[in-house]
């Protein structure tokens, strides 16, 4: 009882208000491990699974993947020990929430990657959120690892959780899910350009101007790759000028994007 009591504390918890980025880099490491211990003694206690999945995630994304993109011009060395480091936090984060979706659905992983349809697991609303940050950490762990064939070759298996999720919710996250298949869609070999930009425009309209993650994705899965440096700028400054209203549940990422937006803004020149 005491550790289900600990596990809701901790799953309830968060830093989504927060937009000093300095100061939850700082508290994210104690939380993220006290969280996951309760976790390891609670493994049923999927609500707390999400929370450590979503947190090893959002860390690895806005902290130590962007340090070695920053960092990448001048020490080469340094960057790629970061991207080793984000990998390995992307995998736990991914680790996590297929071991607690594989609690309701045994095989989870092995139904996934069935040939065959009918053998895919089927979501229930409660699990779409699990089912994200799966699909995300997996893919974050994919982008970083070109070198990697056995990891790149799981690709399509991210792609088929995240569409998974989205056949269940659609709207989950304010358009988070629907943005994730617009980036798999726009870096997928053969993908379809006008399908992730068919993703990307739904994404926004579900955020309905509360996201600039929604913006920041449409700048670079789409008008980055169609060499569209007009549209790309006027998305950068769309969500830098986004404002969040008191206690957004918003305000942290949407932070973490308009640090993104601006510093996108001012390699422009070198990614036209």
């Amino acid at each position: 009882m005491v550790m289900g009591g600990i596990a809701d504390e901790l799953a309830a918890q968060g830093q989504a208000t927060e937009t000093d980025l300095d100061l939850a880099r700082e508290a994210a490491a104690f939380h993220l491990k006290l969280s996951e211990s309760v976790l390891h003694r609670n493994p049923a206690h999927q609500r707390l699974a999400e929370s450590v999945s979503a947190g090893f995630t959002q860390y690895a994304y806005a902290f130590v993947a962007f340090d070695a993109e920053q960092i990448e011009s001048e020490d080469v060395t340094a960057a790629e020990r970061l991207r080793q480091r984000a990998t390995k936090l992307y995998q736990r984060a991914h680790v996590h929430a297929v071991t607690a979706l594989e609690q309701d659905l045994p095989d989870f992983g092995l139904r996934l990657a069935s040939s065959n349809s009918t053998d895919w697991p089927k979501l229930q609303p409660a699990q779409v959120g699990l089912a994200y940050w799966a699909a995300a950490s997996w893919g974050g762990m994919i982008s970083l690892s070109k070198d990697s064939p056995e990891i790149v070759a799981d690709l399509p298996l991210a792609i088929r959780l995240a569409e998974l999720a989205w056949a269940t919710d659609p709207a989950w996250g304010d358009g988070a899910l629907t943005g994730l298949l617009g980036t798999f869609e726009a870096g997928r070999p053969g993908g379809s350009q006008k399908r992730a930009l068919d993703y990307f425009d739904q994404s926004i309209a579900q955020a309905d101007g509360r996201s600039a993650g929604a913006l920041v994705g449409k700048a670079e899965g789409y008008a980055q790759p169609a060499g569209d440096r007009v549209l790309f700028e006027q998305l950068l400054r769309q969500a830098l000028s986004l404002k969040d209203d008191a206690g957004s549940s918003h305000a942290l990422q949407n932070e973490v994007m308009r640090r993104r937006a601006r510093w996108l803004l001012e390699k422009a020149g070198d990614l036209f």
